[in-house]
């Protein structure tokens, strides 16, 4: 049996399960999810609410206090609803990962979309950013963590931005065989030393 690996869930509200009880967030979710399909894994909620990508950057080292073999960065939404420079997010965004990568962790980025009050030139610049940085740094792109939830009513909270517990567990059940495909690479490289 593969050794127990840690994953951390670096993100905003999303992740840290705004409105939700604990077991419902996204990383407990997530656990339940991998342990169910023979996966020993541990998943840190390292989610803040209403976290920027400054916000996240600002907690990374506390983030890497869990020493994880993986880390899921969720982040950009709250950048995106408070109109915030693309390039200053992609500038955060990157010295996470740069960081991240130096310390040898096994990286999935998270896309996000922005609001379209914004604009369709922000939301361009804004969803290039992730492929873009990706694929910079090797990391594991999911283009869009709400796929298949944002704008479903009976998914989200009265708020029409938070998942309800369907709405993470929609998520999960889409991301959970992208992130098994990682824990099996960084496993493999693991064991090629």
């Amino acid at each position: 049996m593969a050794q127990p690996g840690t994953i951390v869930a670096l993100g905003d509200s999303l992740t840290a399960g705004f409105g939700l009880p604990a077991e419902a967030a996204f990383p407990a979710q997530l656990e339940v999810y991998l342990k169910a399909r023979g996966h020993d894994w541990r998943v840190v909620n390292a989610g803040a609410s209403g976290d920027t990508s400054a916000g996240g950057l600002a907690r990374l080292d506390w983030a890497l206090g869990d020493e994880p073999d993986i880390v899921i960065v969720e982040l950009g939404a709250n950048d995106g609803l408070r109109g915030l420079p693309v390039e200053a997010m992609e500038a955060n965004l990157d010295a996470i990962l740069t960081r991240l990568k130096a310390a040898g962790v096994t990286t999935v980025l998270s896309g996000m979309r922005a609001p379209p009050n914004m604009g369709p030139d922000y939301a361009e610049a804004f969803a290039a950013i992730y492929p873009r940085l990706a694929a910079k740094h090797g990391a594991t792109l999911d283009p869009f963590f709400l796929e298949g939830v944002a704008a479903e009513p009976a998914l989200n909270q009265p708020d029409g931005i938070h998942p309800t517990e369907a709405g993470i567990a929609r998520i999960v059940v889409r991301l959970g065989p992208l992130i098994e495909q990682v824990i099996a690479t960084h496993q493999a490289k693991k064991a090629g030393g």
